[in-house]
């Protein structure tokens, strides 16, 4: 099931299937009113991928953790993990290049506490490893059930990337965070 989130007002996260998927550069109309995306943030710039309560989190890649920690505010990610790799990256991304092995991080937001639990800074992982698990609405940011994922070709100053952003900032957003799709495949 593929949300379709343009719709405004209409938005619903009720879906008869307990598998979903959010797009990646979705405008989303009145979806985020809490204070912190400030009443202006509406262009989706992650892969939101819906599941039950505790569906396992698999790495896409080895790595190494980059931080974790929760982040509170109200329609924030909660409990958040985000990884960094070398990947070889098979597109080009604005006026970049990328034929040879890149370094980039990704955002593993909306977790259980308990994805936080037995990890450390600098903890190596490989691909298919679980990672984490989905977390409940109470401890997500106040979320429907999903794991957001995000690519970043910047490195984060801390335990958290903007997963929505402003129209004007759309361009530039599509580049320091190109389409999950390139990691995870073609969901829809």
């Amino acid at each position: 099931w593929v949300f379709d989130f343009t719709r405004g007002e209409d938005n619903s996260w009720n879906c008869p299937y307990p598998y979903q998927v959010g797009r990646y550069d979705e405008y989303r109309p009145g979806m985020y009113t809490t204070d912190l995306f400030g009443g202006v943030r509406d262009i989706h710039v992650g892969i939101d991928i819906g599941a039950p309560v505790g569906t396992l989190i698999h790495a896409f890649a080895d790595g190494k953790v980059h931080s974790f920690g929760i982040n509170p505010e109200a329609g924030s990610y909660g409990p958040t993990i985000i990884t960094e790799h070398i990947i070889q990256l098979p597109v080009k991304v604005g006026s970049n290049e990328y034929n040879s092995p890149q370094k980039v991080w990704a955002l593993y937001g909306h977790l259980s506490k308990e994805s936080l639990e037995n990890i450390s800074i600098g903890m190596n992982f490989n691909a298919g490893e679980k990672i984490a698990d989905v977390g409940s609405e109470e401890v997500n940011g106040g979320w429907p059930p999903h794991v957001h994922f995000q690519l970043s070709l910047e490195e984060p100053s801390n335990n958290d990337m903007p997963g929505v952003v402003e129209k004007s900032d759309r361009d530039g957003a599509l580049k320091r965070y190109p389409d999950p799709r390139l990691v995870l495949g073609e969901l829809y």
